[in-house]
C-alpha cells in the first residue's frame, strides 16, 4: 500500500510507480520450503559405504535405476529389497521391459569383487547390458567413510 503526503490541492493525484516486492518474496520463500522438503524424498535411502573414484562423472538421467549390493550381499532396487531369483522380473516391471535402459550398480565397500561380478552376471543374464558403476566422487580432500557425493563413474556397453 502506498501513501502520498502531498497537498491534495495541487490539482490531482499522482501515480505511485514503485514495485511492491513483498508478495514476490513471500512466494519465493514458499517455493524454497517446498523444494527443501521435496529434494530429500527423491534420493535413494539405502545406506552403503561406496568406494571413491577419480573418474570423470557421467551425466545422471532423469529417473535413474539404482541396483544396490548391500554389505550383507542382499540386493535392493531403488529402496526395495529384491531376491536374486526375482531380479529379472522386478527389473522388467521397473523398466517396462526396456532392456536398453542403463542400470546404475552400487555396492558397499565391504562387498567382495567376486560377489559384485556375480550380480553383474545376473544383470547380463537378465538382458540388461548397459551397466554403470557408481562410486563416490574424489574431490581431492580426505573424507571420512561414507562422505562425498555419489556419481556414476564408469559404464559398460556391449
Amino acid at each position: 500500500m502506498a501513501v502520498s503526503l502531498k497537498d491534495p490541492q495541487d490539482g490531482g493525484i499522482d501515480e505511485l510507480s514503485e514495485i511492491n516486492v513483498t508478495p514476490f518474496i513471500d512466494v519465493m520463500l514458499v517455493l524454497l520450503i517446498i523444494f527443501m522438503v521435496a529434494a530429500p524424498l527423491s534420493t535413494v535411502d539405502v545406506a552403503v559405504d561406496l568406494p571413491v573414484s577419480n573418474a570423470q562423472p557421467q551425466p545422471r538421467p532423469d529417473k535413474p535405476l539404482f541396483l544396490t549390493v548391500k554389505q550383507n550381499l542382499t540386493l535392493a532396487l531403488g529402496n526395495d529389497d529384491v531376491p536374486r531369483d526375482a531380479l529379472q522380473a522386478t527389473l522388467d516391471r521397473q523398466t517396462s521391459n526396456d532392456r536398453e535402459q542403463r542400470v546404475f550398480l552400487r555396492a558397499d565397500g565391504a562387498v567382495a569383487y567376486n560377489e559384485l561380478m556375480k550380480v553383474m552376471n545376473l544383470l547380463r543374464e537378465a538382458g540388461y547390458l548397459k551397466i554403470a558403476l557408481v562410486g563416490l566422487e574424489d574431490t581431492g580432500q580426505a573424507q571420512p567413510s561414507g562422505a562425498g557425493s555419489a556419481a556414476p563413474v564408469a559404464a559398460t556397453e556391449p
